[in-house]
C-alpha cells in the first residue's frame, strides 16, 4: 500500500510526543526509576523488534499489509468470498482484528511459555507511553505470523489493516501514558476504549490484577468477558507497578532479553 509506512511512522511519532508532552505536564503517578534509563532500554528493544520484523521479512514472503493485498489478489478468505462493500469489511476488520488482539493477550497470560516472554513488558516498574513500545522480540514476531494467519483467512482490504495498526498503536500508547485524566472524563470514556487507570490495574503486581483488563484499544472484549476490574485495590498512587522484580533490573536491556530464558 503506497506511503502506508509513512503514514503510520508520522501518526506514532506525533502521538508519542503529545502523550509524552502530556506526561511531563500532568503526571498520574511519581516516577520509580529515572526516565532516562527506562527509556534508553525501551527505545533499545523497539529498535530490535523493528529488526526483527525485517529479518521475518526475509523469511516471509508478506507481512501483515502485504498479505492483505495477497488475499485480495488471490480472492482468498471470508471478505473476499462474500465480496462485502470496503465501508463494511473495514470497520469490520478492525473490531474483528481488536478481538483476535485482547484474545492474543489473555492467552500470553494463561499460556506459562508465552507468559516468561510477555512479563518483559510487565517487568517495567513504571508505565508510561514507553511501555506500549516494550516487548521481547519473540513476542513481536509471534505476534506477526497470528496477524498474517488471521489475514488470510479473514481476507480483509489492506485499507482496514494500516487503519488497525494505526488504531492500535495510537490506543497503546494512550492507555499505557502516565497521564492524569479528569475522574468524569475516564469514566465516560472507559464505556468503549481503554484508559490509562483502567489499563494500569492489568500493570499491577498482584496476579489478581495484571489478569484483568486485556483490552488495547476497546473496553467492551473486557467487559463482555468478565475480565474487567474497575480500580486496584490499593488505589493508584499505592498500587505496585511491575513484577516481583523490584528493583534496578528490569531497566537493564541485556536483562529483559534474557528474563524469557531464565529459571524462575
Amino acid at each position: 500500500m503506497e506511503n502506508e509506512a509513512l503514514i503510520r511512522l508520522s501518526v506514532f511519532a506525533s502521538l508519542f510526543a503529545l502523550f509524552a508532552m502530556i506526561e511531563a505536564l500532568a503526571p498520574r503517578r511519581v516516577r520509580t526509576q529515572p526516565r532516562r534509563s527506562r527509556w534508553i532500554t525501551n527505545w533499545a528493544i523497539v529498535i530490535l523488534d523493528t529488526i526483527t520484523l525485517r529479518l521475518l521479512a526475509l523469511a516471509l514472503p508478506l507481512l501483515a499489509v502485504g498479505a492483505a493485498v495477497d488475499a485480495q489478489a488471490q480472492g482468498w478468505g471470508m471478505f473476499n468470498a462474500l465480496d462485502l462493500p470496503l465501508w463494511l469489511t473495514i470497520p469490520l476488520t478492525v473490531l474483528i482484528f481488536d478481538l483476535a488482539i485482547w484474545a492474543q493477550h489473555l492467552v500470553t497470560h494463561k499460556i506459562p511459555l508465552l507468559w516468561r516472554f510477555h512479563r518483559v513488558h510487565h517487568a517495567d516498574r513504571d508505565i508510561d507511553v514507553t511501555t506500549a513500545i516494550r516487548f521481547h522480540p519473540v513476542e513481536i514476531a509471534f505476534s506477526m505470523l497470528l496477524k498474517i494467519g488471521l489475514v488470510y483467512l479473514l481476507g480483509p482490504p489492506a485499507a482496514g489493516i494500516v487503519l488497525f495498526e494505526i488504531i492500535l498503536n495510537g490506543t497503546a500508547m494512550f492507555n499505557h501514558a502516565n497521564i492524569r485524566l479528569p475522574l468524569w472524563l475516564d469514566q465516560v470514556l472507559r464505556r468503549i476504549l481503554v484508559t490509562p487507570d483502567m489499563h494500569r490495574v492489568h500493570h499491577s503486581n498482584l496476579r489478581s490484577e495484571h489478569d484483568s483488563n486485556y483490552g488495547f484499544a476497546l473496553s467492551i472484549w473486557d467487559q463482555m468477558f468478565d475480565t474487567y476490574v474497575a480500580q486496584p485495590s490499593r488505589g493508584h498512587d499505592e498500587m505496585t507497578v511491575g513484577l516481583e522484580w523490584q528493583d534496578d533490573r528490569p531497566s537493564r536491556l541485556g536483562w529483559a532479553l534474557a528474563l524469557p530464558f531464565r529459571r524462575k
